[in-house]
């Protein structure tokens, strides 16, 4: 789960990993034809009743995905749904990379004209919104019965940087809202749940389910980076070996111990880099978790 919402990228994604994503995620509730707020389901789950207007302005994407939106009066073209659209949408970008990604391309992708996919949504941004949210899925599920807390945060955490890795391209999408599509919502209902019963304060799970976001998100931008640099030939072998040839040991020392050790220069991958990361932020986490003075929340 990013810490917010993804709105509208110019930048490319990662190379052509394939074309997965046709279909993934939960699904996408379409709104072709004419129909009152009434006649459109919500999704479960939602607070939105299908005959109560909300007393604010929700983006029509967020109001989409969450299944109560009016639907458009133009009549829908044959063969086409939100559901087509998005998915072919995010088999372009998985394809192509973000930058590759217009409503154009997409329509070819489908086989129907450009105009005829704004009959679903309405622009660029609001496609983005969709594609992000039902490429992330849905969290990993219930946890075990077993499961302490760092257990469940651990697996959140592995489980939405898998969601990063099977769609890099989501990263190149700006964040520019908190978490309003149902399946981030999810997400971040699910790492609050994994607090459940510890003594931190409402804020304090919040906080933490945050902080643990953006790392995930964060780290798993440095590995794609990476990975496309080192594709490029833009990162060069035998880094702590240069690096040594050009700083003064009396004016670096501590950086010269590290080259010494040669640990410029192994050739780990990020897992590893991950773990240790996410390791010691549920350390700091366990600080107030486990408060022995202070009752469970």
């Amino acid at each position: 789960m990013a810490g917010r919402e993804a709105g509208s990228a110019d930048g490319r994604g990662a190379g052509r990993p394939g074309r997965a994503g046709r279909g993934a995620g939960a699904e996408v509730v379409p709104a072709p034809g004419r129909a009152s707020a009434a006649e459109v389901a919500p999704v479960p789950g939602s607070a939105i009743r299908s005959n109560e207007a909300p007393t604010f302005a929700l983006p029509p994407a967020v109001e989409m995905l969450w299944g109560v939106r009016e639907r458009s009066s133009r009549g829908p073209r044959r063969g086409l749904s939100l559901e087509r659209i998005v998915a072919a949408a995010i088999d372009v970008a998985q394809a192509e990379g973000i930058g590759g990604l217009s409503m154009g391309r997409v329509a070819a992708e489908l086989g129907a004209a450009t105009m005829s996919l704004y009959r679903y949504v309405s622009a660029k941004d609001e496609l983005l919104m969709l594609m992000v949210d039902t490429a992330m899925g849905p969290p990993p599920g219930p946890r075990l019965s077993d499961d302490g807390w760092r257990a469940g945060l651990s697996r959140w955490a592995q489980g939405a940087r898998a969601s990063y890795q099977r769609h890099p391209w989501s990263l190149r999408v700006p964040i520019t809202t908190p978490p309003l599509g149902p399946n981030m919502v999810a997400w971040m209902d699910d790492g609050l749940r994994c607090l459940a019963g510890t003594p931190l304060s409402e804020q304090e799970k919040l906080s933490s389910v945050l902080l643990l976001s953006g790392f995930v998100r964060n780290e798993a931008t440095l590995s794609l980076d990476l990975r496309t640099a080192a594709s490029d030939g833009h990162i060069m072998p035998g880094y702590g070996a240069m690096l040594g040839r050009l700083i003064n040991p009396a004016t670096f020392p501590s950086l010269q111990r590290a080259i010494d050790s040669g640990s410029l220069d192994d050739d780990d991958d990020m897992d590893s880099e991950f773990d240790f990361g996410l390791a010691r932020l549920l350390d700091g986490i366990a600080v107030l978790a486990e408060r022995p003075d202070v009752p469970p929340g």
